[in-house]
């Protein structure tokens, strides 16, 4: 059964990336390679600070569109209700990357 997850990175700015995958971890390692979205490279946007799990590819992907729409403030509380203090949730995959 695949899983696909929708994440949001952040730059320690907080500017911030919504983006949905079926590989987190491989993806959110593209990030921080600098090879992701032309995007995060500019303001190295590569914190994982939130990401949800879901079976159904269609409702990642409406789930993504929908948090896209969001006000900024709204992100944020969403990402503060899980990780307060904006941790890395990827820190522990990638020791060899400076953060």
């Amino acid at each position: 059964m695949r899983q696909y997850y929708v994440y949001i990175l952040a730059s320690r700015s907080r500017h911030l990336y919504i983006g949905v995958t079926n590989d987190l971890r491989r993806r959110v390692w593209h990030h921080k390679r600098g090879d992701g979205a032309a995007f995060t490279g500019k303001y190295r946007i590569t914190s994982l600070v939130y990401f949800e799990e879901t079976a159904n590819v269609l409702a990642a992907i409406a789930r993504e569109k929908q948090l896209k729409q969001w006000p900024r403030w709204r992100k944020e509380r969403l990402i503060e209700l899980r990780n307060v203090g904006w941790v890395d949730l990827s820190a522990a995959w990638f020791p060899e990357v400076v953060h």
